[in-house]
């Protein structure tokens, strides 16, 4: 062993000694550091990796596990538990030099450039909605509804959860029968579908997803929905502006747009809106209000494997950009807690079908399990630790009068079917 290799060794010790739970690392060669009876344990099977555990980079130490140079013995709630003190840095916070945050400013920069066309666009959505449609049904509700799920009840389901969801997304828009409301990034048509059946709205979906646009058209058939609910293979700069919606949903939308095109995302909006409409907009934000993205390599990691050209920015960024759109956000609504719930119950249940997830997606399969094993799980711990958050925003596309729908009250949010006061969720 050379002296940068017993360098970083050293550098690595002293992160297994101060993590909150006992890990152990197996060396090539057979050299083992950490502890005797450790509940983790990490298999490096290459210097990099040993270097990347010593400098707490852990978007690279994820890289390392996808790519087959790192191997991890343990249950993925025991490695989250570790993650933030082996990272030993808050990755909210911008590098700590100037010259750090030009490089990291320069490098996001040229990432961005040219990185929102509508082709670069659909060919992004496509490498992470088109994975596999049987893939995402493993882990998901039945609706397969892929966005944060909301717990109105501590003792709910992820099924019934999500149902809440729809519903309240629903009540906030104040959606009634004949209501043109279209679905932002639709998704498998969870929203549009439950909108449809439940408010008799006259629905459109747009997605960019192919797979997505042929399994919702499918159940549009199938449910004897047609001429009321339509799914649209398109790109949302391309949505007519004839004949306005009277709400809208954007539901995980936000995060694929790309920071530079928020504004104009959200004045294409009210383009689309009746005045006096009303817009839900559902978004993973950052937590931090300054860094462009998560630091120690996880915004990287998220950009490799899971969401290419995918970009978080801080509520008030986002509330600043519906702002110069000239659409009035009305009410916000964090539900973080509630996301972190979301990821834990998908990452368990792929955790439960591993063996099915082998088979759906076959010669490929390890790298992408183990890339979503982490994301999910990752992403879960990121919510706890309030590196990520989530928001609910109402926004508004005022009248000529300053007019609109919103009653400027909340309780009709909470209102059951029957009429009666359900209160705020504990």
């Amino acid at each position: 062993m050379n002296l940068s290799d017993r360098f970083f060794l050293r550098q690595a010790e002293r992160r297994l000694a101060a993590l909150p739970l006992p890990c152990a690392v197996q060396l090539p060669g057979g050299l083992r550091i950490g502890a005797s009876q450790p509940m983790l344990q990490l298999m490096v099977r290459d210097v990099r990796t040993l270097m990347h555990l010593a400098q707490g980079v852990i978007g690279r130490l994820a890289e390392d596990y996808v790519e087959g140079s790192l191997q991890i013995e343990g249950q993925l709630r025991d490695l989250m538990t570790i993650a933030p003190a082996l990272l030993g840095i808050d990755p909210t916070q911008v590098p700590s030099t100037w010259r750090h945050r030009a490089w990291q400013n320069t490098r996001l920069a040229i990432r961005s450039f040219g990185s929102h066309s509508r082709d670069r666009d659909a060919r992004q959505v496509q490498q992470h909605y088109d994975v596999s449609d049987d893939f995402y049904a493993l882990w998901l509700d039945p609706r397969r509804i892929y966005s944060c799920a909301y717990f109105s009840e501590p003792t709910m389901t992820l099924s019934q959860a999500q149902e809440s969801k729809l519903d309240h997304i629903c009540k906030k828009l104040m959606l009634s029968p004949r209501d043109r409301f279209i679905d932002i990034g639709a998704g498998w048509g969870g929203l549009l579908l439950w909108a449809a059946e439940h408010y008799e709205v006259n629905a459109t979906g747009i997605t960019l997803s192919k797979n997505q646009y042929a399994y919702v058209n499918r159940l549009i058939d199938a449910r004897k929905l047609q001429g009321r609910v339509r799914m649209l293979l398109q790109d949302y700069r391309d949505i007519d502006e004839s004949h306005p919606f009277d709400k809208v949903a954007s539901i995980g939308m936000c995060e694929h747009v790309g920071a530079k095109n928020l504004t104009a995302y959200f004045a294409k909006i009210r383009r689309i809106l009746r005045p006096g409409g009303l817009l839900l907009n559902q978004a993973i934000t950052s937590g931090s209000t300054e860094a462009a993205q998560l630091g120690g390599g996880l915004g990287d990691f998220i950009e490799k494997y899971i969401f290419p050209g995918g970009q978080l920015v801080h509520v008030s960024v986002m509330l600043a950009a519906m702002g110069k759109s000239k659409l009035e956000a009305v009410d916000a609504e964090c539900l973080r807690p509630h996301y972190a719930r979301t990821l834990w119950h998908w990452a368990d249940a792929l955790d439960a079908h591993l063996d099915q997830a082998r088979r759906v997606l076959g010669a490929r399969s390890e790298s992408v399990i183990r890339a979503y094993r982490l994301y999910l799980a990752g992403s879960a711990m990121g919510f706890e630790q309030g590196w990520l958050s989530l928001f609910q925003v109402l926004g508004v596309r005022e009248d000529d009068n300053r007019a609109c729908a919103y009653p400027f009250n909340r309780s009709y949010m909470y209102l059951s079917a029957e009429g009666h006061d359900l209160g705020p969720p504990p």
